[in-house]
């Protein structure tokens, strides 16, 4: 039998397949990508066995729990556990804290099904531990550089050209913006660092030690940035991404407009899909009603309703220009160009796309790392 594990770096580099065994839940609040949820118990029973061990202790809690989950209810999930075995031969089972649920679980696979399978030493609580000093780790020991812009530069675009990027907006689902929340829902918070901080991990085992961000406020949307990684973009050097303003409008109209309510016409269905797309956007634009005033939203708002409508009747997106042009100019331009005069002193560099991924490129071999 292969022995249970300790080596959680090997676990997250190499996607080892997991089996959790906490209840919906627990899983529900935070999990490892690609894991999958095999309960020893819903969340009925857990709290059932949870009361009792409050009030009658151990022994009585597990009686409990071998009541509950017996019969057809316990040869099902036998099932399910063997078949993940059975598919993945490779892989680990875990619970909360590498306790009491995995090792029944092991046992009854071990004694009921013939199978040895190891488990997590340790559990979940020990992987999102290991996860939170990779971050506070790559935070201490590596090098981070800021790409800023103006609203519509296409930032991400430029990212996702690069090698060394730690992507907050794709990790988070969302782009950032008031604009930004996408037709998919965002992970839950601890989904968003166990995820940024395994992208650490991969990356800097392949000889990453200096990572580009963009500059991003504390929260995405609804991820909240690990705070020691906010506190240093305070302060790292930044590279300022510089476009055009029928560039900028263009990048808006295809991000924002016609691949979101793409977006939301392949979930939902053509028309479902684009009365949902409407909804999200005028609720956008009522988020920063106060920010932009009264007259302006009004206006703004009226430009993006007559756009939306004209969208749904004919599938044109022309008239979509007028209020991204309107909110660039009036409400995002003056308040980064505020932003950027404050960090001036931290600005090493400023282009166009091409000159910025050029000078990110060969700024990251400057300080390319030996592979771990």
């Amino acid at each position: 039998m292969r022995p249970d594990c300790t080596d959680f770096r090997q676990l997250f580099l190499n996607d080892v397949p997991m089996m959790d065994m906490r209840a919906p839940i627990e899983f529900i609040k935070g999990a490892f990508p690609g894991v999958v949820n095999l309960p020893l118990m819903n969340d009925q029973e857990r709290q059932k066995v949870g009361t009792c061990f409050k009030q009658q202790g151990q022994a009585a809690a597990i009686e409990l729990g071998h009541r509950l989950v017996g019969g057809d209810t316990k040869q099902a999930r036998m099932d399910a556990w063997v078949a993940f075995t059975q598919a993945h031969p490779e892989g680990y089972l875990y619970c909360f804290r590498g306790g009491l649920r995995s090792q029944i679980v092991q046992g009854w696979l071990r004694d009921e099904a013939g199978i040895r399978y190891p488990r997590i030493t340790g559990g979940y609580k020990a992987m999102r531990t290991y996860l939170l000093e990779t971050t506070q780790q790559a935070v201490a020991q590596c090098g981070f550089v800021l790409l800023g812009g103006l609203t519509g530069t296409g930032k991400t675009d430029v990212l996702h050209q690069l090698d060394n990027v730690l992507d907050l907006e794709g990790h988070a689902n969302h782009r950032g913006s008031s604009f930004g929340k996408r037709a998919t829902a965002q992970p839950a918070q601890i989904d968003f660092e166990n995820q940024l901080a395994i992208d650490v991990l991969k990356k800097r085992a392949r000889g990453v030690s200096q990572f580009v961000l963009e500059d991003e406020g504390r929260i995405v949307g609804s991820c909240t940035v690990p705070l020691e990684l906010y506190q240093g973009m305070q302060q790292y050097p930044m590279v300022w991404l510089e476009d055009s303003f029928g560039g900028r409008v263009e990048r808006i109209l295809r991000d924002y407009v016609i691949d979101l309510s793409a977006e939301f016409v392949a979930l939902h269905g053509h028309e479902a899909g684009l009365q949902l797309f409407a909804q999200r956007m005028l609720q956008s634009m009522a988020n920063i009603h106060k920010r932009l005033g009264g007259e302006r939203h009004q206006r703004l708002a009226a430009l993006l309703a007559q756009a939306l409508d004209e969208q749904q009747r004919s599938g044109a997106v022309d008239l979509h220009r007028g209020w991204i042009e309107g909110l660039l100019s009036e409400y995002y331009d003056p308040m980064y160009a505020y932003q950027r005069d404050a960090k001036a002193e931290r600005i090493e560099f400023a282009g166009n796309a091409l000159e910025v991924r050029e000078y990110l490129k060969a700024r990251a071999q400057r300080h390319q790392a030996p592979r771990l």
